[in-house]
């Protein structure tokens, strides 16, 4: 996905027009309708304040990551032990993945 279409999803799932979130980030609506459209990209500056708005990351404003906020993966188990490649799993993959390391464990201590 781009950055516009993450844009325009992302606003549209918060329920708020252009015109809102060009006011909440200091901005003018048409800026919002030519990022949505791809045909301009924001400032830093600007992201910053979208990414704090939508508490998520710039990275998963720009497509580089489908965490949307990183605090909220750290409820995964494993998260933080590194080690595992788990670069493109959502939220949800890596809940599954939990789960079934946590089967394996289960299983492992029955025998």
């Amino acid at each position: 996905m781009t950055f516009g279409n993450i844009l325009k999803k992302i606003r549209q799932d918060n329920n708020m027009t252009q015109d809102e979130l060009a006011k909440r980030i200091d901005t003018s609506r048409s800026n919002i309708a030519n990022y949505e459209n791809g045909k301009n990209m924001p400032s830093v500056d600007i992201l910053e304040k979208i990414a704090k708005l939508f508490d998520c990351t710039i990275d998963y404003l720009l497509g580089k990551s489908d965490i949307h906020n990183p605090e909220e993966i750290q409820k995964v188990q494993f998260a933080n032990a590194g080690g595992l490649d788990t670069k493109g799993l959502d939220e949800e993959d890596l809940e599954e993945l939990q789960r079934q390391i946590n089967y394996i464990k289960k299983m492992k201590g029955k025998k």
